[in-house]
């Protein structure tokens, strides 16, 4: 069943709204303290997994998915809560949504695709953008935490690319949560010993929670749902609109400020992304 413009309107801002809201519960955990890495990850997984294993029942959750996309997931969920701990809000998210951007450009250009001049040109845009964001200065973020959301984006990158074109996206992400679960459980038990993380407290283990069932497990479910109805451009245009969301929510909740140059580079880097997307939907059709 395909949404009406205003259901499809108000399920795609949702969607985008969730997706931002990862970046903002992430950092009020991370920079209040009430939170570590290691367990924020690790209950944002397993929430994550059991609500998208109820949306598409938990034998079908069980049999969907594959280790090696779960091993792209954790990847992904571990450097996004570690940058986190130095990163603002928006910062994060702009970061993060360049390097996924990018990570699928060059795969298609390691893939042999030849890139329209429209697309090289959005390409480099965004490139030039994200270079300016990092170069070394007092508006600068912190290099520790842009090069940990890199390898988030990255991640994120792959984990989209080996997704692509699946028949069942939500069962598809459910298994890979559950297996991304496993992972996690393995992986960040030893980290919390060895780092002597304290336990979460209850806000931080609440904001770990939402950002898992509620903008991570519904948000994918809400947004796989929007896509029935969204052209392939209106889709990677919406995402534009995510780092924004995010450096919003960073002002009003953690009180972070917008830097001349990171309102410079959120131009370049999106404004770059949307060139390369349509180009591409363009000589699609």
């Amino acid at each position: 069943m395909r949404a009406g413009p205003l259901q499809l309107f108000l399920v795609t801002a949702l969607a985008m709204t969730a997706f931002a809201a990862n970046s903002i519960l992430a950092r009020l955990a991370m920079a209040t303290g009430e939170a570590g890495p290691w367990s924020f990850t690790l209950i944002r997984i397993v929430s994550g997994a059991l609500v998208l294993a109820l949306i598409v029942s938990p034998r079908r959750a069980m049999t969907s998915g594959s280790w090696l996309s779960a091993a792209a997931l954790f990847a992904y969920a571990a450097a996004f809560s570690l940058a986190y701990l130095s990163l603002a809000a928006g910062t994060g998210a702009l970061i993060l949504f360049a390097l996924v951007q990018i990570t699928m450009l060059g795969w298609s250009l390691v893939s042999g695709e030849t890139l329209a001049p429209a697309r090289w040109v959005g390409l480099l845009l965004a490139l030039s953008g994200l270079v300016w964001l990092l170069l070394p200065g007092l508006e600068a973020p912190p290099l520790t935490g842009a090069v940990l959301m890199a390898g988030a984006g990255i991640a994120w990158g792959i984990y989209s690319l080996r997704g692509r074109g699946h028949a069942s996206p939500t069962a598809q992400t459910a298994g890979n949560f559950l297996r991304a679960g496993a992972v996690a459980i393995g992986a960040a038990f030893p980290a919390l010993y060895l780092t002597s993380e304290a336990m979460p407290s209850a806000h931080g283990f609440a904001y770990a929670v939402v950002s898992g069932a509620i903008t991570s497990g519904l948000g994918y479910a809400i947004w796989y749902f929007a896509l029935r109805s969204l052209t392939a451009s209106l889709a990677g245009i919406a995402q534009l609109t995510v780092p924004a969301i995010a450096a919003a929510g960073g002002v009003v909740f953690l009180s972070e400020p917008v830097t001349l140059r990171f309102l410079g580079a959120t131009a370049l880097i999106l404004g770059g992304v949307a060139l390369a997307s349509m180009a591409r939907r363009h000589a699609a059709s």
